[in-house]
């Protein structure tokens, strides 16, 4: 069993050496929890998706359902607090001298650089989670909702509820057909 105090440590260190949150974190917290062995290739992407479905932040979301796995209702508690623990306080350091320091043609130059670089980030790691689903429909899903949000500019909370109606019609069908 894994301790509460590894959890801690493991999501702090997410939570302090992830620059940019969020989808950011989300490789780092693969990675790690692959290293630890805390997770399977095929739990991952469920957690993903959960963590993206939940309201909330999916870092907080994904910390939430990575930590119960582990250790039930306290793993949840302590790796949340271990991945928020550091950015709230480098957000309350840059918060309070922010302004003194925004107009620096640095500091906008800095932001400037890593905003494509977070894309990137980005963009791999959905690519990677892509490359792993092996049926035609799931591509299909991935391809038609990036349609869907940059050509059509459709909501991804509406896409989003026609997948689950989709989905919850299917899962209803498949039922039936297997009590007949």
């Amino acid at each position: 069993m894994v301790s509460l105090w590894k959890i801690f440590r493991v999501f702090a260190k997410i939570g302090a050496f992830t620059i940019g949150g969020g989808y950011m974190m989300v490789p780092a917290i693969e990675a790690e929890m692959r290293r630890q062995k805390w997770i399977s290739d095929e739990e991952l992407p469920d957690i993903v998706a959960i963590a993206q479905s939940a309201p909330g932040l999916l870092t907080v979301n994904m910390s939430i359902f990575a930590g119960y796995k582990l250790r039930g209702v306290p793993g949840s508690i302590v790796a949340t607090l271990g991945s928020i623990i550091a950015p709230f306080f480098v957000i309350l350091l840059i918060a309070m001298f922010f302004s003194s320091f925004s107009e620096s043609p640095v500091v906008q130059a800095i932001f400037h650089g890593v905003r494509p670089v977070a894309v990137a980030i980005i963009a791999g790691y959905c690519f990677k989670l892509l490359r792993r689903q092996n049926r035609w429909w799931q591509w299909a899903i991935a391809l038609g909702t990036l349609a869907g949000i940059v050509l059509l500019k459709v909501s991804a909370v509406y896409i989003l509820l026609i997948i689950i109606v989709f989905a919850a019609a299917i899962a209803g069908l498949r039922e039936r057909r297997n009590a007949r």
